[in-house]
């Protein structure tokens, strides 16, 4: 059960991989805001509509916050970085949320730190520096501020994620989130780019409706599902998979060259999230082995 969670997890990030060619290729320029804002409200409402279940008590609140940070601001920070730096600096900078996420769980989710998930999370980020940091690449501050506010935001949303458990299904609560991040969303577009073009091409149409029903609907709820069922450090490590995913198409659609470079860099990429996913065992027999408890990780010479 715990692979078949990771690998449906791990769809998620692939999936998110895309979001750049999509944006590029698909997408009005200099709309990011509006962007975001499609991408999140429909599929909201469609799964709001679909579990016909709303928040109770705390969780209206709860889905405010949630969904800002997951949603509605990590998407306008998304997108500004995409229109504003090349993908491979958003992307670096984006590689630095495991890290976060391991600091913010120590505090928030009593996780230990330990020197295996600091080391993988360095090593990630070299890994996606090499598989996407093109020599003389231009830095815009606002973007490099946008990636990096980015990072931060949804690893605090990681993090949140995992300390608040919905009792609701998975299905409404990925709709309430994706929902209050769209409206929350709403009039910081208007105010900003204005109302939506008179037209759309009918490329446009397809790349909004992809972001919407498979870069929301679907990866959300399978990145939810994750972090419901396993630690919130071995699911952010599964977000490096987006880099590699976003060059790979661009090797195959765009028809971009590899380098050597690159090669080691999806190398170290996929180790840092292979040794992300260990977990220290507890010897109980000759060939039985079991997951520590948190008391005895305290003691275990690994942490730090």
């Amino acid at each position: 059960m715990l692979n078949k969670t990771l690998l449906l997890a791990a769809v998620a990030p692939a999936v998110w991989g895309s979001t750049y060619l999509v944006t590029t290729e698909f997408l009005p320029p200099d709309r990011p805001l509006l962007a975001a804002v499609v991408r999140a409200l429909p599929a909201g409402l469609l799964l709001v509509a679909l579990t016909r279940r709303l928040p109770s008590g705390s969780w209206w609140w709860r889905s405010l916050v949630l969904g800002t940070l997951n949603i509605g601001a990590f998407f306008a920070l998304l997108f500004v970085a995409a229109y504003r730096l090349p993908g491979g600096v958003a992307a670096t900078l984006g590689a630095l949320q495991p890290l976060l996420v391991a600091g913010l769980s120590t505090g928030l989710l009593g996780e230990r730190l330990t020197r295996r998930t600091v080391l993988a999370g360095l090593a990630g980020v070299a890994g996606v520096g090499l598989l996407v940091l093109k020599s003389g690449a231009r830095l815009d501050a606002l973007g490099v501020a946008a990636a990096a506010g980015g990072a931060i935001v949804m690893a605090f949303g990681v993090v949140l994620s995992k300390r608040w458990t919905s009792p609701a299904p998975l299905l409404a609560t990925t709709g309430w989130q994706l929902v209050a991040g769209g409206l929350v969303l709403v009039p910081v577009t208007l105010a900003a780019e204005g109302l939506p073009p008179a037209t759309l091409t009918g490329a446009n149409l397809a790349g909004y409706a992809y972001l919407t029903l498979i870069g929301a609907a679907l990866a959300y709820t399978l990145w939810f599902r994750g972090i419901r069922a396993l630690p919130a450090t071995h699911v952010t490590f599964l977000g490096l998979l987006s880099p590699l995913v976003a060059t790979l198409l661009g090797w195959l659609v765009l028809g971009q060259r590899l380098t050597p470079w690159q090669l080691l860099g999806a190398a170290v990429v996929l180790a840092a999230v292979v040794v992300a996913q260990h977990r220290p065992l507890l010897r109980t027999g000759a060939d039985n082995y079991q997951p520590l408890t948190t008391a005895q990780r305290d003691t275990d010479p690994e942490m730090v």
